[in-house]
């Protein structure tokens, strides 16, 4: 899945700007037009930024850098499309590899002495793995990363990307999780409301299936990766049933993965997701949620089948080409609510840059990644919509979509109780390991009390 970026011509490079202010003054087109497919034409991407703070790394024309990532498409396209500016600038290749099996193979790779110059991991838990397991794989991140994460993320950010007290790498995007999507046009025929609490959720559910539908839709099949889906529904419901403080106990393994708050939260989850009569609309039983793709698992919503799905923001990307996500489009989604009365708490994700050699242009490509410059270029690079950043250097205008600038808004608000991704905090064999497979054996016939004695059986005991 290898695709070599070349430099583009004939750009024009803007001049005289500070880092700090970044692409907020650059050109490039704006944030809702143009396309992201490989016809050519206009991407949406910004084509100038300031290049001074890529020069201090000295004469970068014709050298490499490879990136290995989970990131594939659709979404690769803006990906690859937001690294022309820095191309533009330094004279840099970045050569994109994504791959479903990412997880598996970047652990293979750097056992084997191929690690690519930069990876993108998606859960810090992985990156403790890493920098535990092969010492010195990862480089610490250069001063210039350190500089803009300091100037442009909260403190925990940071802290997510370092292990025992050495910082190595710098969120990338970022994800708020806490979403069901829905059809508007559907609730408002069948005169269904928006839920706004736990509580009326379910029973909205129940109406669905005594209306002679069924409620909701999953899936969790994801090639190396399956199963993942259904950690962020547990994650979610420790947030609502057990609270933050339980929740942050659980990932550090202060209290045990088969805790009874955990089991109470797993069967809380399985009301739904093991409930015949609720799942799996348009799809098949209960089981059929273990082999089911995540990406197509909402796709039921768009021909009636199906109310409700619950995922991310990013699942916005995965919609079939012409779908409309808007509050009066043909999908949308609502915050997962809480019987909660005093917080509202928000479920989240980010993906960190990891980089495996320190020559010069990985690290211009680091710091590039860690601006506001790259943030603001990949807001641009995303017309269609379905991404977000925790970058306070990105400018909200830019977002394409107003569902993108609610979950901007709802990452970067301090009043909201937002936590990491659990499985992604926990150790990797854990966390991207018997966690996900875990839940497919949840679905396919194991009780609860099994699949957390099992999860917790394998916490490695230096963790």
């Amino acid at each position: 899945m290898t695709r070599i970026r070349r430099r583009g011509t004939g750009a024009a490079i803007a001049g005289g700007l500070g880092l700090a202010l970044a692409l907020t003054a650059c050109s490039g087109g704006d944030s809702g037009g143009g396309s992201t497919d490989d016809s050519g034409g206009d991407t949406g991407a910004a084509s100038e930024i300031d290049c001074a703070p890529y020069e201090e790394f000295g004469d970068l024309e014709g050298t490499t850098v490879s990136i290995y990532t989970s990131i594939v498409e659709p979404e690769q396209q803006t990906q690859e499309d937001s690294y022309d500016p820095f191309e533009e600038c330094t004279g840099v290749t970045v050569e994109y590899e994504g791959s479903r099996e990412f997880e598996a193979q970047l652990l293979v790779r750097i056992q084997a002495g191929n690690a690519p110059d930069i990876a993108y991991l998606p859960q810090p838990g992985l990156l403790k793995t890493i920098v535990q397991d092969f010492p010195d794989a990862i480089v610490p991140a250069p001063d210039a990363v350190n500089a803009n994460v300091d100037e442009f993320f909260t403190e925990s950010w940071k802290e997510y990307g370092s292990v025992d007290g050495t910082f190595y790498a710098a969120p990338l995007g970022a994800n708020a999780k806490s979403f069901v999507w829905y059809s508007p046009a559907m609730f408002e025929d069948a005169g269904y409301e928006v839920p706004e609490t736990w509580d009326e959720m379910m029973d909205l559910s129940q109406q669905i299936v005594d209306d002679g539908a069924m409620p909701w839709c999953a899936g969790v099949e994801s090639g190396d990766a399956t199963g993942w889906p259904a950690t962020d529904w547990i994650e979610d419901v420790v947030l609502r049933t057990a609270g933050p403080e339980v929740y942050d106990q659980w990932y550090t393994h202060e209290i045990p993965f088969n805790d009874p708050q955990i089991v109470d939260a797993f069967d809380t989850a399985g009301e739904i997701l093991k409930n015949d009569e609720f799942v799996n609309a348009g799809l098949g039983g209960v089981d059929s949620i273990a082999t089911t793709p995540w990406t197509d698992a909402g796709f039921p919503i768009l021909d009636g089948t199906c109310w409700m799905h619950r995922a991310a923001n990013f699942y916005a990307t995965q919609w079939p080409e012409g779908t409309e996500v808007a509050e009066d489009g043909d999908v949308y989604a609502f915050y997962l609510p809480t019987n909660q009365t005093d917080i509202k708490p928000v479920l989240g994700g980010a993906e960190f840059v990891a980089a495996f050699d320190d020559r010069p242009e990985v690290q211009a490509f680091q710091a590039y990644l860690s601006s506001a410059d790259w943030a603001n270029a990949k807001a641009k690079a995303t017309p269609m919509g379905g991404w977000v950043s925790a970058n306070n250097g990105l400018d909200p205008e830019n977002l394409a979509t107003d569902f993108d600038k609610l979950s901007a808004e709802i990452l970067s608000n301090p009043d909201s109780v937002i936590r990491f991704d659990a499985s992604d905090l926990m150790p990797g064999e854990v966390g991207a390991g018997t966690f996900w497979t875990g839940m497919v054996n949840w679905f396919t016939g194991s009780s609860t009390q099994e699949v957390t004695d099992q999860i917790e059986a394998s916490w490695p005991a230096s963790s």
